[in-house]
């Protein structure tokens, strides 16, 4: 048995993005695998759940749990890989915020599985057939991990020790936090391991935003020919900056998109949606009702613009039921 320092990854509900994010440290991933047994990973290594049962409690180093908390069987995992582990790091917008998957917190449990199994356009299920979590047949019972009524952040399910922000965490974040591990110079509890500053502290538009900002229209980006070097809201798109942590490299902005927010807000801001809404809300260019609705006609979307990552964390979120 090796006696390097042991961590492990696992994904819940999410999109798959957070795995890529560490095979992208690229020839750095032959310096983290030589310094570290990575004992569970189970996107890239055939361990088993009954392995990490096995486990004696607190042997694992750090364990960097990606995606949010949606199924029964997510729940268990996070339950057991918080047991083995001395640090559980939320790794990801989805474990940090929520994520993308908490914008279903829109709808009731009941509302998305008839419209998944029986009404969307794609689906010919007559006798309305659902998935149930247990069934016998011939003798031989079969289960399914239950369909939990909200999505939550890992913290809302288990305690968590620090966070890596992003859709997903950036390379360099990762390196640093893996280093940060080996070296013992860890931060307080419950830091997140990423710049707090806003994103417009280091945007590279910074300088083309207007001391008084007034907005008269809200444009979506796929409808409007982007000007490369001036700042989004001053051309009337929306830009989350004001309201979400730093330390993405300005990826987004490089790329000439909007940030939309996945490195969650500064320790300053405590609901992130809200603190947008306050910005813009103070920015609109118009009096009269009709104005600034005609105005705020130009975000069809708004929950899903200003709390893409974060529903699940907003002070508005739902009260956990199963």
């Amino acid at each position: 048995m090796s006696d390097k320092p042991k961590i492990a990854f696992y994904w819940c509900a999410s999109c798959g993005g957070c795995e890529e994010s560490i095979v992208d440290l690229a020839e750095d991933i032959l310096e983290v695998a030589q310094a570290v047994d990575i004992v569970f990973w189970p996107v890239a290594m055939d361990v088993k759940r009954r392995d990490v049962e096995a486990m004696p409690d607190g042997s694992i180093l750090a364990t960097m749990v990606n995606g949010s908390i949606r199924t029964s069987e997510q729940e268990e995992m996070a339950y057991l890989l918080r047991r083995k582990s001395q640090i559980l790091i939320a790794y990801g917008s989805c474990a940090h915020t929520g994520g993308v998957p908490s914008l279903a917190n829109q709808f009731s449990r009941e509302q998305i599985l008839r419209y998944v199994y029986e009404e969307a356009p794609t689906v010919v299920n007559e006798e309305k057939v659902r998935p149930q979590p247990r069934h016998g047949h011939n003798g031989t019972a079969v289960t399914l991990p239950e369909f939990r009524a909200l999505v939550r952040s890992l913290d809302q399910v288990v305690e968590v020790d620090y966070y890596l922000p992003g859709c997903p965490p950036t390379p360099k974040l990762l390196k640093q936090a893996v280093l940060a591990l080996l070296s013992g110079e860890l931060p307080p509890k419950g830091t997140v391991l990423a710049p707090d500053t806003a994103q417009c502290d280091g945007c590279p538009r910074r300088d083309t935003k207007p001391t008084d900002l007034k907005i008269n229209e809200f444009k979506r980006p796929h409808w409007t020919q982007i000007d490369p070097n001036t700042c989004f809201l001053a051309q009337g798109i929306v830009c989350m900056g004001p309201a979400t942590r730093s330390g993405c490299e300005a990826q987004c902005i490089k790329g000439n998109m909007p940030c939309t927010g996945c490195f969650g807000p500064t320790s300053r801001v405590r609901d992130q949606g809200a603190k947008i809404l306050s910005a813009l809300a103070s920015s609109v260019n118009a009096r009269e009702p009709e104005d600034i609705e005609k105005i705020l006609d130009g975000i069809p979307d708004p929950v899903g613009t200003f709390y893409r990552y974060s529903l699940a964390k907003s002070l508005l979120r739902a009260k956990v039921t199963r």
